[in-house]
């Protein structure tokens, strides 16, 4: 079983930034690859990026590369996300995920275990 944890969002003006923390804890969290998922309503769940926990091979979709980063603190069990340059078209639920193994997926149905998501408001 792994549990997540997400924290860091908010209200936040355009071009403006914000660091989501997603705190892991459990027995096979740290074989596993770690993404953020982000949900804006009416719309289905998009993949933003993901970290291999044990190798730290990262991958980030177009849309945030060069404005979002994703790292890891091994030593806290805790997987952030940058956020730069933030635009109104970043709004929604930002969600922490567990893969099912250390191999990074763009794909949410290869992560088992998820957040209870953090709600990111970007204003224009």
């Amino acid at each position: 079983q792994v549990h997540l944890v997400e924290s860091g969002g908010g209200l936040v003006q355009a071009g403006g930034s914000l660091r989501l923390s997603c705190a892991a804890s459990g027995r096979t969290f740290s074989s596993r690859a770690m993404g953020w998922f982000r949900q804006a309503p009416g719309k289905e769940r998009e993949f933003v990026a993901a970290i291999s926990w044990s190798t730290g091979n990262t991958y980030r979709a177009t849309s945030v590369k060069g404005r979002f980063t994703i790292s890891r603190d091994n030593a806290k069990n805790t997987v952030s996300l940058q956020m730069a340059s933030l635009k109104p078209e970043d709004t929604g639920v930002y969600y922490c995920a567990a893969g099912t193994s250390a191999y990074v997926y763009t794909d949410h149905t290869r992560y088992t275990y998820w957040g209870q998501g953090t709600q990111v408001t970007v204003s224009s």
